[in-house]
């Protein structure tokens, strides 16, 4: 009789385990980036938009975070600082990087993929990855176990005629599968890659992330999506990522995963503005990518994980990329990185969305190497003297064409008050003395930290990038 007990008991024990492991199983993680779509292309953010009913769906079912920011706003390095949770000139990540470039992201460095996969994560890449085109800094070198996609920016290949470029691959892993000589096919292709993976690690921890290569010009729709709107081509182009997120959600939904699975959409920077009715809109930020005015690091930022956030809620405390690394890590209980990062985990601001703001954490943001040019600190925008591109004042390119852009040399300080002036067109330095002091203060001590190459200010804690070996 014991022993028949005994036998019982084991397997019950047995079957309860997949049980517990079902339940205490960290969430799967879907991180959505975007190529240069701006804070105004989808209508959380700009209500004249009406063909993105998918980000509208995740504002209503989500959160919205108004003032989310890349750490640059140029796509190498908004890379670096998203996978890394390090501002990004502390690992030697500067701009874009172009495809002769024996330089890439630092495979000693953790990124997101390496922290989950180390938890036993599947990961995957689907999509642009452009920090490191050489073998030894590709996906598969930096903690993916797939991917698939174009190692650079889409507008890098035989069709820009203001340079000679390589031939512009598609690689599989760590092969070259194709040669892109059209892309009207990537997003539905990419789309595609991440619902194959999300239903074959249904069962399993996983981690995709979803990088599509448009808006970026050049800007290509499928013929699906080619004239839907009515709008012109890049109001298509929006649409058929809008389709995209929808499909992803879909998904998610069809395998009853939402309740653990965090999803978050969001951009690499600012739009390209020069490029006219072939880039986005800012809804009155000022100046666009490539700068580090409002319209070049604050991106829109969509986040949905259900019943775990408050549905329709908006979270208007300043966060940034950076800080998505130790967010994953406290949600998945992995282990953070043990060399220096600048990010902080989020969570709390996102469960319970201006209840938990840190009044007193500056966000630095870099621009042209090491030069600090701007810095965010409560509802504050300091700028200190740097020259930048401008659009202001200049007429737009059109169907492709790169208009004209200025440069602006800023020779004084600039403050701007951010709670009252999104569009910073009142320079308020002179009204606050004590405001500028504080913010010195703690930009000098950034300085030491990461350097500033205007200053001559080399920086203590900065680190290599990988380098090519040859």
């Amino acid at each position: 009789m014991k022993m028949k007990i005994a036998l019982l008991l084991s397997v019950f024990f047995v079957c309860l385990k997949p049980i517990a492991q079902k339940i205490h199983r960290p969430p799967n993680v879907i991180i959505i980036y975007i190529d240069d779509m701006g804070y105004g292309d989808v209508s959380p953010y700009n209500k004249k938009i009406n063909y993105t009913p998918n980000f509208q769906w995740l504002a209503n079912n989500g959160i919205t975070l108004t003032d989310f920011y890349v750490s640059q706003s140029v796509c190498s390095a908004s890379r670096t600082s998203l996978l890394t949770g390090c501002y990004a000139n502390r690992l030697g990540i500067h701009g874009a990087l172009f495809p002769d470039s024996k330089i890439g992201l630092n495979t000693d460095e953790l990124t997101m993929a390496d922290m989950l996969k180390k938890k036993g994560y599947a990961t995957a890449a689907f999509g642009k990855w452009h920090i490191g085109s050489r073998l030894e800094f590709l996906p598969t070198k930096q903690g993916f176990d797939e991917y698939y996609g174009i190692p650079y920016s889409n507008d890098m290949w035989y069709k820009n005629t203001l340079r000679t470029w390589p031939s512009l691959p598609v690689y599989e892993n760590e092969k070259v599968a194709d040669t892109v000589i059209e892309q009207s096919w990537f997003t539905q292709r990419f789309t595609q890659k991440a619902l194959d993976f999300i239903e074959q690690k249904q069962k399993v921890p996983f981690f995709l992330y979803l990088a599509h290569p448009m808006p970026h010009v050049p800007i290509y729709a499928s013929e699906k999506f080619k004239g839907k709107t009515g709008k012109g081509l890049y109001a298509d182009v929006i649409a058929e990522i809008d389709w995209s997120v929808g499909e992803v959600i879909k998904k998610m939904k069809e395998l009853k995963i939402e309740e653990n699975t965090l999803l978050i959409v969001t951009s690499d920077n600012g739009p390209w503005m020069p490029f006219g009715n072939h880039a986005g809109v800012t809804n009155g930020l000022r100046e666009s990518k490539g700068s580090v005015w409002e319209g070049g690091v604050r991106v829109p930022c969509l986040m949905y994980y259900k019943n775990k956030m408050k549905a329709g809620a908006k979270v208007n405390t300043p966060l940034m990329t950076i800080d998505l690394l130790p967010t994953l890590a406290f949600l998945t209980q992995s282990e953070l990185p043990e060399k220096t990062f600048d990010g902080e985990s989020i969570w709390g601001y996102l469960q319970v969305p201006n209840q938990m703001a840190d009044p007193d954490r500056p966000l630095f943001f870099y621009y042209k190497t090491n030069e600090l040019q701007a810095m965010r600190w409560k509802n504050w925008k300091l700028y200190f003297p740097h020259t930048y591109i401008s659009i202001e004042g200049q007429t737009p390119g059109m169907d492709g064409a790169r208009g004209k852009t200025t440069n602006v040399k800023m020779e004084t300080l600039e403050l701007y008050d951010l709670s009252k002036d999104k569009a910073e067109k009142t320079n308020v330095f002179a009204l606050h003395p004590d405001i500028i002091s504080k913010m010195t203060e703690m930009a000098d001590e950034m300085r030491v930290k990461l350097g500033d190459s205007l200053k001559g200010i080399k920086g203590k804690e900065n680190r290599e990038p990988g380098k090519v070996k040859e």
